[in-house]
């Protein structure tokens, strides 16, 4: 592992990168993977009311994206368990490096960049082990690979920049194997967790559910302008057991389990695709595509509104609330009570809307 003084050096290195912007791509606000009706899949970036701004040829289906906080670069991770990550140039619409999960790891489906674009963060699985590593990748040095800390749980999945050299990961309990291709290995005893991490490795801040939760994998994160975290959770027992699949936290304080009245809770399948707040973080979202519902709660965990849509799932900010996208092209405006279509594309949108930041 590199020393710190290299480690610094090259935080330097970074920071004197020209920065082009994402105005050099067409100035788009979301990112997100799809399947052509050919069967080829692709990253799109598109504008705000969902309109494509470019399409860019992805080799397999994609997850995630992380969208570079300056420079017109996204970080397209493969479905998870995946061994590769492509660094894309929007500009040129061409993959600029190719990012190998090193000897005995494999990726999660999820990145964060920090430092200000200079480190990239990845969620993966020490496969041996089953333990939760977060490689460091260096953009100065072409994103070669500096180091790992530690993830502070297993099966850690999306990982988000809490504070410039903190990240809230969340763990979501459940060990894999790339042999095993998506088998799930330890449901009986998995332990998902809620951690905020430095990335000089030291667990800040850890949130765990309660014993008879365990079985909730916490999967995906959204981050409020003041700094409160969403969690959305995908439950490994019966799916119509109705469990909360939303929780709510702010540093030094309990999480808050947030849940709609039972029918609603039991017609989310068990299972929340993506989570979002809006942009003033006074609301927040959730998906089922098992069960066709975005649901919306205000940021106390209160339940505001279900809305019924088939196979929704990516969800972001968007003007006056969230924006969303289905399996089966649409992309939807919800504004106050009222979910309606911005546009339908001839392709089938991946789990992941991911909104650009700059």
């Amino acid at each position: 592992m590199p020393s710190r003084r290299h480690f610094l050096a090259g935080l330097a290195a970074a920071s004197s990168l020209p920065a082009m912007g994402w105005a050099a791509a067409g100035s788009p606000v979301y990112l997100a993977a799809a399947r052509d009706p050919s069967g080829d899949y692709a990253l799109f970036g598109l504008d705000g009311t969902g309109h494509d701004i470019f399409r860019i040829p992805l080799p397999d289906r994609g997850h995630a994206a992380a969208a570079h906080p300056t420079a017109p670069e996204a970080v397209a991770f493969a479905r998870r368990p995946g061994r590769f990550a492509l660094v894309i140039d929007c500009e040129k619409g061409q993959v600029a490096h190719r990012l190998d999960a090193p000897e005995g790891r494999h990726f999660y489906g999820h990145g964060a960049f920090l430092q200000g674009g200079a480190i990239l963060a990845t969620s993966e699985n020490e496969i041996d082990t089953g333990e939760g590593r977060i490689g460091l990748w260096s953009r100065a040095k072409g994103y070669a690979r500096i180091g790992e800390i530690a993830s502070g749980g297993i099966g850690p999945h999306e990982i988000r920049r809490w504070a410039e050299d903190v990240l809230v990961v969340a763990n979501g309990g459940i060990r894999t194997h790339p042999d095993s291709g998506r088998e799930k290995l330890n449901i009986g005893d998995m332990r998902p967790n809620l951690s905020y991490v430095s990335l000089s490795g030291e667990v800040l801040e850890q949130v765990a559910l309660p014993d008879e939760l365990h079985k909730n994998s916490i999967r995906h994160l959204a981050l409020a302008p003041d700094g409160q975290v969403a969690f959305a959770m995908q439950w490994q027992g019966e799916p119509g057991d109705g469990v909360p699949l939303l929780g709510l936290h702010r540093r030094g304080q309990s999480a808050i389990l947030a849940e709609a009245d039972l029918a609603e809770q039991i017609a989310m399948q068990g299972y929340a695709g993506s989570v979002a707040f809006a942009a003033d973080g006074g609301a927040v979202g959730i998906t089922s595509p098992r069960g066709g519902r975005l649901h919306v709660f205000d940021d106390n965990g209160a339940f505001l509104a279900s809305h019924r849509r088939a196979d929704v799932c990516g969800l972001a900010p968007g003007r006056g609330g969230f924006v969303a996208t289905d399996g089966l092209g649409g992309i939807l405006s919800l504004q106050e009570a009222t979910l309606s279509r911005l546009t339908t594309a001839s392709r089938a949108w991946d789990n992941h809307l991911v909104a650009i930041d700059a």
